[in-house]
């Protein structure tokens, strides 16, 4: 699915017009509409707020009826901006454009002009041809299990030319020229070549080839929905038995009842036709908007909160204007500290934007994301930080306010994720935890991000049983979470090898984020070296990691590990004293146990009892600094392990 990112080029074009537009934008008069599904604010009309809301749900309407054996949910609110003409959308849309969707794990925007140019196509129709492709991924991303990229493709495309009249008839199924131009001129692809399609492959990204990959997914949902007898029921047999796992090799024949060659020789000869069927038909009831949705006045610096937040989750560096703007108009904008406090925190500004957030706290105790934001930048450092870790006084100020953002909007699932990530970097309430992720995942059984979660609670716990099909499932994705699922899935088989090596079930690698860092390098034990089945030591000596190059490797006690803001320092005890060893984070070493005596997880805080383990680092050779080296990987072993053998 493809998203419309600024890089900063090409947002920097823009601030020339920013000066300009951020007052004309402003003193526009802005209203705010709340339908079932959406919120709109806009410069527009209130007529024109009110189609805009009334065909996004008739479109959202069409799709679930026309679906009825599938459950589709958006717990992710969606802010619709309608601008009144193509002058004041132009600071805030890519270029060439009346309108786009920007999707986003807390809010999804859609922002377009309501002006009419040029025809159809490019016109208002065209505008919404946009909005309803990205507006079908977002309900198949969230809600289809294992969907496949050319499906997920092809029903975007499919449905993107939705029509309705009088409030109640509709047409689906209306071709897009461009696709009927490709497909008249150019061969298909084989079908096993356009299944195996994902985000990584040229057929995907690359200019000249991915027309093709587009017009035949078109074709073939085309085909699947209405070309062929029964090929809708059979489509959600399909849809079903993905979502179960099973592999499209096997499913995609059992569901059609014939073969992928087959297949392909029908779609070739409805190609060749050229004669592709609309699908005309009418709603038991005319969709409309509950008249009881009243417009309600936007003030000045309302709207500018708003234009700025649109820009911030665009990726766009104009958004400070708007937000300061916001904040110089009424000081008390909850909305402009929070999204303010968001990008300070991108920035890297921590102290910044927690204190910009806490501001919008006290502002506007009652909107869920402040709290939301505000907890998600105190469980992190700074932005992608995810090895981190946190004192129980900071686990429990970050729960709190998820319990309050929780309680102010009850469906808003990255809360619940938040709240296990705080369970995993703190290793508490790891079965409240899973409890949570599975009933989240119930609702939004296509958000790979919560499948990867609910793995890692399952393989914090070592339950590995449970922890591999969701992993397998991640790594077989495409989404940024895949690479990071296949280490831990090679982890977990090399604890489990250990483990059944030594008879010892409950071996397994612990840590502060222990379940969401790979172990490191295979424990393979040598071939060449004869172990002596008098000394008990003697086979755990040749699966421990070897040192590298300029590391020193000795056996200590762990006492107790310092935590601080960019270094973690691991104190261990050594006959010659104390060692305090350096790392960036519980990322960068490798931590191994091979017996079950380790008490608690490996976090934070002195050790009680202390810990035998077997140290790999890098001594320090500048005696000035305060830090004895730099710690590569700790493995815990028995207390009565001996790291040489007794001398004959």
């Amino acid at each position: 699915m493809k998203r419309f990112v600024f890089p900063l080029a090409v947002a920097l074009c823009f601030l020339v017009l920013v000066s300009d537009h951020a007052a004309v934008s402003a003193k526009d008069t802005w209203i705010s509409v709340r339908t079932k599904n959406f919120y709109l604010i806009g410069s527009a009309s209130e007529g024109d707020v009110r189609k805009v809301a009334l065909k996004l749900e008739q479109f959202r309407e069409a799709f679930i009826q026309l679906f009825p054996g599938m459950k589709f949910n958006t717990p992710v609110p969606t802010t619709v901006v309608v601008f009144k003409n193509r002058s004041a959308y132009l600071p805030f849309g890519p270029p060439n454009t009346a309108g786009y969707f920007q999707a986003g794990p807390d809010v999804n925007y859609i922002a377009l002009s309501t002006e009419r140019s040029g025809p159809a196509r490019s016109g208002l129709d065209g505008v919404f041809n946009i909005i309803f492709h990205e507006y079908i991924h977002l309900l198949v991303d969230n809600t289809l299990k294992n969907s496949p990229l050319w499906l997920n493709e092809g029903l975007a495309e499919y449905y993107s030319t939705f029509k309705i009249s009088d409030d109640r008839n509709y047409e689906l199924g209306i071709e897009p020229g461009s696709h009927l131009l490709f497909l008249s001129r150019n061969e298909m692809l084989p079908l096993k070549t356009l299944f195996a399609v994902d985000h990584n492959s040229p057929y995907y990204n690359e200019k000249s080839k991915k027309s093709v990959f587009y017009a035949q997914s078109w074709a073939l949902v085309h085909y699947l929905l209405i070309g062929r007898d029964g090929g809708g029921k059979q489509l959600t047999t399909f849809l079903n038995m993905l979502a179960n796992g099973d592999l499209i090799e096997a499913a995609f024949p059992k569901a059609f009842a014939t073969t992928f060659e087959a297949m392909q020789k029908e779609l070739a000869n409805y190609v060749r036709q050229d004669r592709y069927k609309i699908v005309k038909g009418q709603f038991n009831a005319k969709l409309e908007l509950d008249t009881m949705t009243e417009a309600q006045p936007l003030t000045e610096a309302e709207a500018q909160a708003y234009l700025g937040d649109l820009l911030l989750h665009s990726n766009r560096p104009e958004a400070v204007t708007y937000l300061e703007r916001a904040l110089q108009l009424d000081p008390n904008v909850g909305m402009a500290h929070a999204s303010l406090g968001m990008l300070r925190f991108r920035e890297g500004k921590t102290e910044e934007a927690r204190a910009s957030l806490e501001r919008a706290i006290k502002a506007n105790s009652q909107h869920y994301l402040a709290h939301y934001y505000y907890a998600y930048a105190l469980s992190r450092q700074r932005p992608g930080d995810t090895s981190g870790s946190l004192t129980p006084e900071q686990a429990a100020k970050i729960r709190e306010h998820l319990k309050r953002a929780i309680q102010l909007r009850p469906d808003f699932p990255e809360t619940y994720t938040l709240l296990a990530f705080v369970s995993l970097i703190s290793s508490t309430q790891i079965e409240e935890s899973i409890a949570t992720m599975k009933r989240v995942l119930a609702e939004s059984p296509g958000r790979i991000g919560f499948v990867f979660m609910l793995g890692q609670l399952y393989m914090h716990k070592s339950d590995y049983k449970a922890a591999r099909p969701l992993l397998e499932q991640v790594a077989k994705s495409s989404e940024p979470e895949s690479q990071h699922a296949a280490r831990l899935l090679d982890q977990m088989s090399r604890i489990e090898q250990t483990a059944a090596k030594y008879g010892d079930p409950q071996t397994r690698t612990r840590g502060s984020r222990s379940t969401a860092t790979p172990a490191g390098p295979e424990v393979i034990a040598s071939e060449t070296q004869t172990v002596d089945p008098s000394d008990p030591s003697a086979e755990l000596r040749e699966v421990l990691r070897k040192p590298a190059a300029g590391e020193t490797r000795i056996m200590a006690k762990l006492v107790r590990i310092d935590c601080e803001r960019k270094s973690i320092f691991f104190v261990f005890q050594t006959p010659s004293g104390l060692l305090r060893l350096r790392t960036n984070s519980f990322d960068d070493i490798e931590i191994r146990t091979f017996t079950a005596d380790v008490m608690g997880e490996i976090a934070c805080g002195p050790r009680k009892p202390v810990n035998i383990v077997v140290i790999c680092y890098i001594p320090n050779a500048d005696k000035r600094l305060k830090i004895d080296g730099a710690l590569k990987s700790v493995e815990f072993v028995p207390a009565d392990f001996k790291l040489k053998p007794d001398k004959q």
